[in-house]
């Protein structure tokens, strides 16, 4: 049988690594990619890794059209050559469901059937090391390949399923940069529309800062009074929801008590260990504001007028791609793989009061 390798990506992990390398941020929507070009130079650099021709590259995703089935780019990806659309579904909350099993199963399956002899895994989620480890009980080396951040290393991947590969092998830095770029702002209305007009000049002024500084954050010019938040009219019946309130500057916001932890048994040493150091930290509220500053900035950028007006239609619940994309760079940014829960809750709260303070509603 022919020797050969393939190609394991994790869409999910590969879009969103690249969007914070390109944006600041990993909303999968403030980027756009140019799958013509980024399916030849993965392919191009795991056979010149590997000296062996590729099977395939196999794309693993969540379908993003109705009831589950491809979208039109999803669609066109599946087209080309040597590449295999193998897609999960979305739950009702805007989750991934079945992704990463189906990796997980082709991957072993390849193995034992003894199909290819190098696997690479463009992927840093660690439900994969158990599919990894039993790959190579087969006999087939699987390297990871991933998504360098700003210093050269790489971004995302856990510690464990690094551990367990049998190499890392980082993407070329021109693949991200030549295949991946900001998604193009969204056309303004016509001059004369007022609104439209405030709407673009919000967006432009809450984009991430080629230095990396949180725009939002910078002073109003003087006189201009600073508009604050406005309700959305409710249908007759239906009760109010509490939002949250925007803090005064120099005004720290208050901490919600934390259980005392109790000790744990480790199957490890076989010990009563203490409990891990995050449980008394107090959140850290100014990596909190910089991840809502830079998602926010990102997402106004590239949705349209009807989008803004329609994230407050379900508050206090939040988009589930922008609440992914918030505890994902929260994650990245505490270098935590857990959060806590009351840094959630103060991430969750200071997104909307955010919000009230850039998103434009209400025809103002």
């Amino acid at each position: 049988m022919r020797s050969c390798c393939a190609l394991y990506v994790d869409a999910g992990y590969l879009l969103a690594s690249a969007a914070t390398r390109v944006t600041g941020t990993s909303l999968r929507s403030g980027v756009r990619v140019d799958h013509d070009e980024l399916i030849p130079r993965l392919i191009s650099q795991a056979e010149l890794d590997s000296h062996l021709p590729l099977l395939r590259l196999n794309w693993y995703d969540s379908g993003s059209g109705t009831g589950g089935q491809p979208d039109g780019v999803q669609a066109r990806l599946g087209l080309m050559p040597r590449v295999k659309l193998r897609l999960g579904r979305l739950s009702y909350a805007g989750e991934q469901k079945g992704v990463d099993l189906r990796l997980g199963l082709d991957l072993v399956t390849h193995a034992r059937n003894r199909t290819i002899d190098i696997a690479y895994l463009l992927s840093g989620d660690d439900d994969l090391t158990e599919a990894v480890e039993e790959a190579q009980g087969h006999g087939v080396q699987v390297i990871l390949l991933a998504v360098p951040d700003d210093d050269g290393k790489p971004y995302g991947v856990a510690r464990h399923l690094h551990r367990e590969s049998d190499g890392l092998l980082l993407i070329d830095e021109g693949t991200v940069r030549e295949s991946v770029h900001a998604a193009p702002r969204p056309a303004p209305p016509a001059a004369h529309d007022d609104h439209g007009s405030a709407v673009a000049a919000m967006a432009a002024a809450a984009q991430p800062a080629p230095d990396g500084s949180d725009p939002t954050s910078a002073p109003q010019p003087t006189g201009v009074p600073k508009p604050g938040p406005r309700p959305l009219p409710r249908p007759p019946g239906q009760a109010s929801v509490p939002t949250a309130p925007v803090r005064p500057a120099g005004v720290p916001a208050p901490v919600a008590p934390r259980e005392e932890a109790s000790v744990v048994y480790s199957t490890t040493t076989g010990t009563r260990s203490a409990p891990p150091e995050w449980l008394d930290a107090a959140p850290d509220e100014a990596a909190i504001d910089e991840v809502c500053g830079r998602v926010i900035g990102t997402w106004l950028a590239s949705v349209e007028d009807s989008d803004r007006l329609r994230l407050f239609v379900n508050r206090p619940s939040i988009p589930p791609d922008i609440d992914r994309a918030l505890l994902q760079d929260l994650s990245a940014r505490l270098h935590v793989y857990d959060i806590p829960e009351a840094d959630r809750h103060l991430l969750r709260a200071r997104f909307w009061a955010r919000a009230d303070e850039l998103v434009p509603r209400n025809g103002h």
